[in-house]
């Protein structure tokens, strides 16, 4: 059971007060009953409309951003534009970031309130693929793709999984890898006696970003793709 007011403002009908005003303005029905308390209890299959137009609840939202340079993947931040103050439009309540992206990084990025599946796709068991669309300052050589692709040492206790690399020109490549350690496709360049000058994620498991997405723009998830992130067991 879930409060009414809760609810409404789950599905971003507007604030606590504002939802107080619609119910006293009889615009808020349950179950056909023309509601007359904020705080009733209800189901959250109830059929509720507002203004005669039914609501369907969602309890988890998922939404996929991509991500611009200069924000950073954090829920709140006293100096940075954090990828939660992109989503302008909608309830963020309870929302946050699966995983992070450097703040100088691009790209794919899921944005929701859904922990036990945030918990599953970061977790190190899981080996879920995370490709990058990586500038380098030098070109890469067959032998530094034959290394990045066995694994390499970063400086950690243990070398880097194997990772899959598609060049697609001299200075680019795709870079696939399956951990998150801490700007973990930088030092692996630089494991190479290379240097990154642009990063930008571009599939995160099943879900590839969107490529009518503009830095900074941001869309929900349909279901079907929500459905893939569900069933992703990693490799």
């Amino acid at each position: 059971m879930i409060r009414l007011d809760k609810y409404l403002c789950d599905l971003n009908i507007g604030s606590r007060n504002e939802i107080k005003e619609y119910i006293r303005k009889k615009l808020i029905t349950v179950n056909g009953v023309i509601a007359s308390d904020p705080g009733m209890r209800i189901s959250e299959d109830s059929a509720v409309t507002y203004r005669g137009e039914p609501l369907i609840y969602k309890k988890f939202r998922y939404y996929m951003l991509n991500k611009p340079k200069g924000v950073v993947s954090a829920t709140q931040d006293n100096i940075d534009t954090t990828v939660i103050d992109l989503l302008k439009d909608i309830n963020t309540r309870d929302m946050f970031p699966v995983g992070r992206l450097d703040k100088d990084t691009e790209g794919l990025l899921i944005i929701t309130n859904d922990g036990e599946m945030s918990h599953r796709l970061l977790s190190p068991k899981s080996h879920v693929e995370k490709c990058y669309l990586v500038h380098l300052k030098h070109n890469i050589t067959s032998d530094d793709i034959k290394t990045l692709c066995m694994g390499v040492d970063i400086g950690d206790d243990t070398i880097t999984l194997p990772a899959k690399v598609e060049a697609i020109a001299t200075d680019r490549i795709y870079l696939t890898i399956t951990e998150g350690r801490y700007h973990q496709v930088k030092r692996m360049l630089e494991a190479v006696d290379n240097k990154v000058v642009f990063l930008k994620r571009v599939s995160f498991g099943p879900l590839e970003l969107d490529p009518s997405l503009s830095p900074g723009e941001y869309r929900e998830l349909d279901e079907s793709e929500i459905i893939m992130l569900n069933l992703y067991k990693g490799i």
